[in-house]
């Protein structure tokens, strides 16, 4: 019996770091993470937040015409106000992002819907064990297409949201909200529009290839979702510009007809953040 308590002491002793190798482990993690935070706040504070990307296709469901066939683009920025010097090392940014759907096969070319999304949020870099894994966010957000009377959509939200590094190749992200509807012709859009979403992102390892695809789980009980598939090919080895298709299937594409169904497939080009891709 001593030698078996000797034999386990000596596997504790050989696997358990004394306390001043613990002391090192724990400086050594925070020294990655002060550089982690260091490196980031040093970054531009202004740029890309989500994709960027000019897309034009038609509808799958339906015979091609030009009432369904469209382009689709959307502009996203952001611009960071403080570094991560707030409490829990978050910082404070604004977003801007702007989406439209151009009917150019209809005389005139005219613009079907914008959809205008400014916001503030707070956001924080997760770091463990030395390493940057993810990021979590709070954000205030208003969504809106600036049209009045018949035609207006509006709501506001205070959303949640979270991305983690599963693999270096494999992003996991999820999103849910608390939303302030004051949009009086939209007063269901949690039925069409959803009150959560999840997805992935892969990167393949030579950096060419991009595909991500994201749920929106619409009000409800039952197994039903938005979905946005994109596959991206890197047009450059030092770009962020691919080449884009991108898929939609279900409701709230755009504000206007965001009880309306779309089923539409569109090639194009994106343009992606270089850090982390916001949804």
């Amino acid at each position: 019996m001593p030698l078996v308590c000797l034999v386990a002491l000596f596997i504790l002793a050989g696997t358990i770091p004394m306390s001043g190798q613990i002391t090192t482990i724990k400086s050594a993690e925070k020294l990655n993470a002060d550089s982690i935070l260091q490196d980031y706040d040093n970054r531009p504070f202004f740029g890309i937040y989500r994709d960027n990307y000019f897309t034009v296709g038609t509808a799958l469901n339906q015979k091609p015409t030009k009432f369904n066939s469209d382009v689709k683009f959307n502009i996203s920025f952001r611009h960071r106000l403080t570094k991560s010097i707030l409490p829990f090392h978050t910082h404070l940014f604004l977003s801007y992002s702007q989406k439209a759907m151009w009917n150019v096969f209809e005389e005139s070319l005219p613009f079907h819907d914008l959809n205008f999304n400014p916001a503030i949020g707070l956001s924080k870099l997760i770091i463990m064990k030395g390493k940057l894994v993810g990021k979590a966010s709070l954000i205030l957000e208003h969504e809106s297409n600036g049209r009045d009377g018949e035609a207006s959509r509006s709501w506001n939200k205070v959303t949640f949201s979270a991305a983690a590094y599963i693999l270096p190749e494999v992003m996991v992200h999820a999103k849910t909200w608390i939303p302030i509807i004051d949009g009086q012709q939209n007063k269901d859009i949690l039925r069409y529009n959803g009150i959560f979403q999840v997805g992935g992102q892969y990167i393949s390892r030579n950096k060419r290839w991009v595909v991500d695809a994201t749920f929106v789980k619409r009000k409800g009980w039952d197994l039903s979702f938005n979905t946005t598939v994109n596959v991206g090919f890197r047009i450059n080895k030092k770009s962020n510009q691919f080449l884009m298709l991108h898929f939609y299937d279900g409701y709230g594409e755009n504000l206007l007809d965001y009880n309306k169904y779309h089923c539409r497939l569109r090639i194009g080009l994106l343009i992606r953040p270089t850090f982390f891709s916001d949804f």
